[in-house]
């Protein structure tokens, strides 16, 4: 690696990254695999003394950050890569995603530009439809996730991001058609498996919502909402062992504020399928499903 820091004006513009960044980077991510985050981030450390300026550096080095809850140091590396003015559809999709998780308006001028300059690039077109949807330009978002789809039909990212505007569209059938579509190209997303139960909940289709709410809950052993949402839907159809084992799992990761709520569909449960049902369909889901669809990619 070269002793002198690079000219800042080199960095201007930047398509794709130098062969010594590249090199760089591609070892980083070899680290990455391994969830060796603080490897990788003592590695990028130490290439920024020499790229100060290096918008790819700064992007991963974000990520790496981001991973190990550095979060005000990730944004600034995220800004300040896209500082540097690149005109690469993958970076500047990556950067201005990462910035869309910090409610940063600049993303998303990032991802139009993406999206713009990438326009068969399908993460750029997904990224900034995603955006757009969260932000309430829903046909607009869903045109960009339908492009999306077109350029990548086996990625299951876009089809739970289809799945996420048909919900804010209110077109609830489509939206679980696009979530079951999701799981069977990846029928280990726990994500979207609770997402599809949800839907599925919303549509009145309650006995077909159990097993992805089951399963997603598995999937997902820290999430406790998704713990409550299977045993009540495991409740509501007369699956009462199966309904306090899901409860048991989730009374295991609730404190706080957490544990009225865990009191709460225990007492649904004990006073019957009806009032699991109830409880279920007019209350936990929906509410859930709301907080779900909101969520940043």
């Amino acid at each position: 690696m070269s002793e002198e820091p690079i000219d800042a004006d080199a960095t201007r513009g930047l398509t794709a990254p130098s062969p010594e960044v590249a090199e760089l980077l591609e070892r980083a991510l070899g680290i990455a695999e391994q969830e060796e985050w603080e490897e990788v981030a003592e590695t990028l450390r130490g290439a920024l003394e020499v790229h100060p300026d290096d918008p790819y550096i700064l992007c991963w080095l974000g990520m790496a950050e981001r991973e190990l809850g550095m979060d005000g140091v990730a944004y600034e590396r995220f800004r300040r890569s896209l500082d540097q003015e690149p005109a690469d559809p993958v970076l500047l999709a990556t950067a201005g995603n990462a910035l869309a998780a910090f409610d940063d308006p600049a993303a998303e001028a990032a991802l139009r530009t993406a999206a713009l300059l990438g326009p068969d690039f399908a993460q750029a077109r997904w990224m900034y439809g995603a955006y757009l949807c969260r932000e309430g330009m829903l046909e607009e978002g869903l045109a960009e996730l339908d492009a999306a789809a077109l350029l990548t039909p086996e990625d299951s990212v876009v089809e739970t991001e289809r799945g996420v505007a048909f919900v804010l569209l209110e077109r609830m059938e489509e939206a679980a058609a696009a979530f079951g579509r999701a799981v069977e190209l990846e029928p280990e997303d726990g994500w979207s498996l609770v997402l599809l139960g949800l839907a599925r909940i919303e549509t009145d289709d309650l006995e077909d919502a159990v097993p992805p709410l089951d399963e997603g809950a598995r999937l997902r052993p820290d999430d406790l909402d998704a713990q409550l949402l299977a045993a009540l839907s495991h409740a509501a159809t007369g699956r009462e062992d199966r309904a306090l084992e899901m409860l048991e799992r989730g009374r295991l990761r609730a404190e706080g504020v957490d544990a009225r709520l865990v009191l709460e569909v225990e007492e649904r449960i004990e006073a019957g399928s009806e009032a699991a049902r109830i409880f279920l369909r007019e209350s936990l889901a929906p509410s859930s499903l709301r907080e779900r669809v909101m969520e940043r990619p």
